[in-house]
């Protein structure tokens, strides 16, 4: 899995209008298919750089072919840029006709009229579709996209380093976490976690798992949930796990890059996607047989910890004139065997728990896999895209907690930013 998609589709940013145009005549906008099917069509796919596995597209687009008589043609794009690209895109006469959106984008998109409704496609592949990973694609009570792949985080550890504390299983519940890298601390000269204290996609996956939003709506607009008890849980979890890294507690994961902290071999475990053991293996390529990898544990056994879900959702452009093909591709695409082709081949995680154990051999996947279906996003409205944009006040919030800060506090000193960002137009 290249690191630049699953870097990418964690990030949430603001989405221009689009006004999807179209013949009025609904009988030009659904292509239909006759004895000969739709010979002589060509369809457009949009995936983005390094979603769509080249042998998938390859096998894919001889099963559609063959299927249909048509042709179909994949255009990858690049993440940089791609909002507004497919914004004005949609806003044309010819948009493409299938097209990769990302999970936490795919609510501006559809209220901006620009997604073809999906009702019948949920209802003809999409019964069984995990609810977790299928809610982004919801909007307003219709299914205006095709749950895909998600991604989201583990503990990756150091074997050598719990092994020489005397650890012989990894922990099931978060007690059993927190007093794992006690004992690190203890027994070995390791720093037990490094866990920077603006490593804020977990902070929203502690407060899923408490059943926490991050906003509310007062009124007709939405603020600030930040003061709430739930949310206050989840940071007081965050801190406690904080406390026992050295990492500066005003950077993210990325400042320094954590994967090259672990591969100096000094740290027990780390918070972050599975393709961070990359970053650590081309630092170090000794690290590589230490990684390990298990889901993080929540407060109880039987439930992960809550995490971000980071992925993407095919849908049909309301603008194009090929829908019918175009839902007779997601058919394919999405289909038990294409769609578990692409969870093994790309590690990522399927659109539905059956199709798991296509995720076999590959220790990182496996390890992020039970914990999707408790898993979610960040608020699934267009409100929230400028609330990321530096300075994140989630992150300002975060470091003034762990400053000493009570977390009413820190969430008072956000709450104007954090306000006037949700107001700002989109």
């Amino acid at each position: 899995m290249k690191r630049k998609l699953i870097a990418a589709i964690g990030a949430v940013v603001m989405i221009g209008s689009v006004a999807a145009c179209g013949s009025d005549d609904d009988s030009s906008s659904k292509a239909s298919s006759g004895k000969d099917g739709y010979k002589g069509q060509s369809l457009t796919v949009w995936v983005m750089d390094g979603s769509a596995p080249d042998q998938w597209q390859k096998d894919l687009t001889a099963a559609f072919e063959k299927k249909t008589k048509a042709k179909v043609k994949f255009e990858i794009q690049q993440w940089n840029g791609i909002q507004q690209k497919l914004t004005t895109a949609l806003s044309e006469s010819n948009p493409p006709d299938v097209f990769e959106v990302g999970n936490t984008q795919t609510p501006s998109y559809a209220q901006s009229g620009g997604l073809a409704d999906l009702g019948d496609l949920k209802s003809s592949v999409g019964s069984d579709w995990t609810e977790s990973i299928n809610k982004s694609a919801i909007v307003d009570g219709k299914q205006y996209a095709a749950p895909w792949y998600v991604a989201n985080r583990v503990v990756l550890y150091n074997k050598k380093i719990w092994k020489d504390a005397g650890i012989t299983d990894t922990p099931k519940t978060r007690d059993e976490f927190y007093k794992d890298l006690q004992q690190i601390g203890e027994k070995t000269k390791a720093e037990p976690i490094y866990l920077p204290g603006q490593n804020w996609y977990h902070f929203v996956g502690l407060t899923i798992g408490e059943g926490a939003e991050l906003v509310k709506k007062d009124g007709d607009k939405y603020v600030s949930n930040l003061a709430d008890p739930k949310v206050t849980a989840a940071m007081e979890t965050y801190k406690k796990f904080q406390a026992l890294s050295k990492a500066p507690k005003d950077k993210d994961e990325a400042t320094p890059q954590q994967g090259e902290v672990f591969a100096k071999g000094k740290t027990g475990a780390f918070i972050g996607m599975g393709w961070e053991a990359g970053i650590a293996i081309k630092a170090n390529p000794a690290i590589e047989k230490e990684i390990g990898y298990f889901t993080i544990p929540g407060a109880t056994a039987d439930k992960p910890e809550g995490v971000f879900l980071g992925g993407s959702n095919l849908a049909v452009a309301e603008g194009s004139k090929k829908q019918a093909l175009a839902k007779e591709f997601l058919k394919l695409a999405l289909s038990d065997k294409f769609e578990g082709q692409l969870a093994k081949e790309g590690g990522v995680i399927p659109n539905k728990t059956s199709l798991e154990s296509n995720l076999d051999g590959n220790p990182a996947a496996q390890a992020a896999a039970p914990a999707a279906a408790g898993g979610g996003t960040t608020p699934l409205i267009p409100e929230w895209a400028p609330v990321e944009n530096a300075p994140n006040p989630i992150k300002t919030y975060m470091t003034a907690v762990l400053k000493g800060k009570s977390p009413a506090d820190a969430a008072k000193q956000v709450e104007g930013e954090f306000n006037k960002r949700l107001a700002q137009q989109q």
